[in-house]
């Protein structure tokens, strides 16, 4: 049990109220309503051995500088309760579910699956080359609705494209924000990110401009969806605590970025998926 804790730990299992609430949105909105129990497991599966395969593979190539840094020394890759191998193991199994799960959608999903994995390997490395780097992890989650939308109906629309930017530049602000920490860090050991090359004020105000783009994404997403009020309830429930998120962060005062600032967005995430639901059903 301590070993299986370990790992869940190694891949933050449970931050995955990141990027469910918004596959199920993709899902929900390609139905027009419930989509199939069948397809909802399949969708489920695949988005947790797609999350784990990916978080653990950004903690494997990562190593070498959490190992240095001060903030991830309990970390269970960089304390050896998990070991390389069993990191490389788990990527593996993880993926072989993740395409196992796709291969029980609709076929396009069974073809794509590779687009699906490609930012989960190109973001660990892309610290290392360019500042745009929370642009990618965007990417990977905005892949979420688009795949859950493609396993129901096969096919692409300007909704879910839209949802996906929204998705996107949410998670990507997020990240930016979480980046100011680590800035004296990434500048001694030569990494990239917006808050070192625009510096930590200029950061936070690109993240407050990239999570108006990302709630405007999100009304957009529902006007060409034809959701009704419910759904704009939800939008407005996530522009305000955002706007409390931003309040409570400053270049001068980063005290609260902690681990329940992140999940707290991540509940507000799963609250938008319900006004959606309500609103499809409703």
């Amino acid at each position: 049990m301590g070993k299986l804790k370990s790992h869940l730990d190694n891949i933050a299992f449970s931050h995955s109220v990141f990027a469910l609430p918004f596959a199920y949105m993709g899902a929900f909105l390609a139905a027009g309503g419930l989509p199939g129990g069948g397809d909802l497991f399949w969708i489920t599966v695949a988005m947790v051995g797609a999350r784990s395969a990916a978080l653990a593979l950004n903690n494997l190539i990562d190593l070498k500088f959490d190992k240095l840094h001060p903030r991830f020394t309990a970390r269970p890759m960089v304390t050896g309760a998990v070991k390389r191998w069993e990191a490389a193991l788990l990527i593996a199994a993880s993926l072989a579910v993740f395409i196992y799960a796709a291969h029980q959608l609709h076929p396009l999903a069974r073809k794509l699956w590779p687009v699906a994995v490609l930012p989960f390997v190109v973001y660990p490395y892309m610290k290392r080359f360019s500042w745009a780097c929370h642009m990618v992890l965007g990417l990977a989650l905005a892949g979420a609705p688009v795949g859950a939308w493609i396993a129901i109906r096969g096919d692409l629309a300007a909704p879910v494209a839209l949802l996906a930017a929204a998705v996107g530049v949410w998670i990507a602000a997020f990240d930016v924000i979480y980046g100011c920490q680590d800035v004296a860090f990434d500048k001694a050991h030569g990494l990239h990110s917006m808050p070192v090359r625009f510096g930590v004020p200029g950061a936070l105000r690109l993240a407050r401009l990239m999570h108006v783009a990302s709630v405007a994404a999100f009304a957009a997403a529902g006007w060409l969806a034809g959701l009704g009020p419910w759904y704009y309830a939800g939008v407005a429930l996530a522009a305000g605590v955002l706007v409390y998120q931003h309040s409570i962060v400053s270049a001068a005062d980063l005290s609260r970025v902690t681990q329940a600032y992140f999940l707290r967005n991540g509940l507000v995430g799963a609250a938008i998926f319900l006004f959606t639901v309500i609103s499809l059903l409703y």
